[in-house]
């Protein structure tokens, strides 16, 4: 019923079009022209058949006037007026034009705001471990900080990464769902930031105004009760304003002019009444912002009035300091939003509300994190006190290790340094080609060289991780590394593995697609699913090495210091640890099921399935062809994870010193062989290789 409305407007314009363009033509330019012709949207078999309705003509001479569509009425124009606008909407997709910059800018733009992201992401998580991890900050105003910071993240999140997305794969599209999606939680995050900032501004003004109540008054129970009553009003109003919006026609053009789906400009796009919403947004929206401001307003006019009846300079400024980043981080994000929201109509411009709409939505969050570090103490002094304990001033009281890796003979150290050199300068140059040819080559842009260029990247920042601080050893004689820069090694070493590890899945089931499903390729792998999960990738990799990293800097080491290994390794810290490692083995085993043996299953499936769909196949060469799109990751799959469990898959109280000869696999051979894997089984990279040397000389001989 929907389709077949759409339809019937889409003839409505067509035909009217017709009638208006048959006034103008005049007698023997053109004497008849088909439906078909005229490009009317054909829908039934029979209209395809005969090119229209009873094989119906246009004539200009008035002799043949067009014969009525079935179904549409003697007038489509009046059928036009009847059902006007019937359909709701019919747009499937907008358009996110983004900021006002030429083209040649787009790159620094996506260096700009991919910098910001992540400077945003680090502060506030930042900002969130040191007030769960330090007991002193379990306090009212920083249990709302927590909040505040996970809001920001949060909220960036919802508009960033998108932009991003559209920057890199250079596609400006965003589907409908997707918009209503964002604008939802651009609301949601956008309204939970000032009630969280009007609780904080109550919260202060109870410790400053009536300390002796503090305690009393600002309860555990009452804090959660306020947190969780934001969370619910701002959800609430979210979906309010999503559901009217929802109920809007947009027949004009899909282009907003904004680097996300926000309220204004979708109104602006709708050809209906948007009576309603307007109405909702003034009286809802209105009221939930008059709360915020009022309840800020009187809450800092009572705490000037307290400060400036304090006598002493020293207590007015001690009084003022506890409220500074907060009033900072107020007239910071009510002041941007404003300058967006309440301009005058005469001045305001699509253009100009989008660029002033990274200032809240962008620069605020990033800020922040800034705001209340360098202006609290008590975060400061929390932030020092975790980087001293990785610093060295751990209660272990280790601030070096020893890393004697294979051999500590000098006859075996120069050959050792020969050949990991050898072979770390052959991994470097491989994975560096790899990349380079994929990226300079047209062809090759598609899914499947996509995972392979970040596999490269990855596996070249992974033996860049341990072999050259192994060299400097090795030639220097100084087997001393730092505690920092142990703890610094095994976080990239457990992040990059895991990275390696889903990378390999998730190529594994663009393969899976490839040849179960060749029809639906395109579709299922297309480049916004192959960035989200690329993406998630990297997310997940991130926070399995921190989540690991971080226990282990809880970890007390009062024995040797002396690691028989190449690179400081998880398992061999924990035998060199003196103090209860309970922790550490049951988060190994969970999050290492999940991130490794999760995968593994799906990557043992997906091949069970392609082994099955090529055996099906009736020729051989059809069998060879399919068999040669995956024999290469096959082969890369089966050298990482047959390495990696000779290592690990044994437990730990058995775990050896000299197991450090079998770690070399896995951390170094196999980053190596990767390359001379994927180029020499692999026709299109051998051509691209050729392409990128050769250039068109390599054409000739081809």
């Amino acid at each position: 019923m929907w389709k077949g409305k759409q339809q019937k407007v889409a003839i409505c314009m067509k035909v009217s079009s017709a009638q208006e363009n048959q006034e103008e033509l005049t007698d023997g330019v053109l004497t008849s022209m088909p439906l078909q012709e005229a490009q009317v949207p054909h829908t039934s078999s029979s209209m395809q058949q005969g090119g229209g309705p009873k094989g119906g003509t246009y004539s200009t001479s008035g002799a043949a006037p067009i014969e009525p569509q079935p179904g549409l009425g003697l007038s489509c124009r009046e059928e036009d007026k009847t059902m006007e606008w019937e359909n709701l909407t019919s747009v499937s997709e907008f358009f996110l034009l983004g900021l006002p910059v030429q083209p040649e800018q787009q790159e620094v733009l996506f260096g700009l705001f991919l910098s910001m992201y992540l400077i945003t992401v680090a502060g506030n998580l930042l900002i969130i471990l040191a007030i769960i991890a330090d007991a002193q900050l379990h306090t009212p105003m920083y249990f709302f900080l927590v909040n505040l910071s996970l809001t920001d993240t949060c909220f960036v999140s919802t508009t960033v990464p998108k932009m991003l997305a559209n920057i890199w794969i250079q596609s400006q599209v965003i589907s409908y769902a997707g918009c209503l999606s964002q604008l939802y939680f651009f609301l949601l995050f956008g309204m939970l930031e000032a009630f969280l900032l009007a609780v904080m501004a109550y919260d202060r003004y109870v410790a400053i105004c009536h300390p002796l109540h503090y305690i009393m008054v600002m309860s555990p129970g009452l804090c959660v009760c306020l947190v969780s009553a934001s969370w619910i009003v701002t959800a609430l109003s979210s979906l309010l304003h999503t559901l009217l919006l929802d109920s809007l026609s947009f027949c004009a053009g899909h282009e907003i002019p904004h680097f996300f789906c926000d309220v204004n400009p979708l109104l602006s796009l709708s050809c209906t009444d948007p009576f309603t919403n307007e109405l909702v947004i003034f009286t809802v929206g209105g009221l939930m912002g008059l709360v915020c401001v009022l309840c800020l307003i009187i809450s800092y006019m009572s705490i000037f009035s307290t400060i400036l009846k304090i006598p002493s300079a020293q207590g007015k400024r001690k009084a003022f300091s506890t409220c500074s980043s907060h009033l900072s981080v107020v007239s910071l994000f009510f002041g941007t939003s404003f300058c967006v929201y309440f301009s005058p109509p005469s001045t305001r411009s699509a253009q100009k509300g989008a660029v002033a709409s990274v200032m809240y939505t962008v620069v605020t969050p990033m800020l922040n994190p800034f705001i209340y570090s360098l202006r609290n103490r008590d975060i400061k002094s929390s932030l020092r006190k975790k980087v001293g304990e990785m610093g060295g001033g751990n209660q272990s009281g280790v601030n070096e290790f020893l890393l004697l890796g294979i051999s500590e003979s000098p006859e075996d150290q120069r050959v050792l340094f020969g050949m990991f050199l050898s072979m770390y300068l052959v991994t470097v140059v491989g994975n560096v080609l790899i990349i380079l040819a994929i990226s300079f080559d047209s062809r090759l842009h598609t899914p499947m060289y996509f995972f392979l260029a970040n596999l490269s990247f990855t596996d070249l920042f992974f033996v860049t991780n341990t072999v050259p601080k192994m060299l400097v050893n090795l030639q220097s004689q100084n087997k001393a590394i730092s505690y920092v820069g142990c703890l610094t090694q095994l976080y990239f070493l457990v992040s990059l593995v895991a990275l390696d590890n889903l990378i390999l899945a998730t190529m594994a089931y663009d393969r899976f697609v490839a040849i179960c499903r060749p029809l639906h390729y395109a579709t299922a792998m297309s480049p916004r699913l192959c960035i989200l999960f690329l993406t998630l990738c990297w997310v997940f990799s991130v926070l399995y090495g921190l989540i690991h990293t971080l226990l282990m800097s809880k970890v007390i080491f009062c024995g040797s210091r002396k690691i028989h290994y190449i690179f400081c390794e998880m398992y061999v810290l924990l035998r060199l640890a003196c103090s209860n490692t309970q922790i550490n083995h049951t988060v190994l085993i969970a999050t290492g099921s999940f991130i490794f043996l999760t995968p593994f299953g799906f990557m043992i499936m997906s091949y069970v399935w392609i082994a099955r769909v090529i055996l099906q196949m009736p020729s051989a060469s059809s069998k060879y062809k399919a068999f040669s799109t995956c024999a290469s990751h096959l082969a890369v799959v089966t050298l990482f994870y047959g390495t990696l469990c000779m290592v690990y898959l044994k437990p730990l109280h058995t775990y050896s010193m000299t197991d450090s000869v079998a770690t070399v696999m896995y951390a170094v051979v196999t980053p190596m062989m990767n390359p001379f894997i994927y180029s020499l089984r692999n026709k299109d990279m051998h051509g691209a290789l050729g392409r990128l040397f050769l250039g068109k000389a390599f054409q000739r001989f081809t």
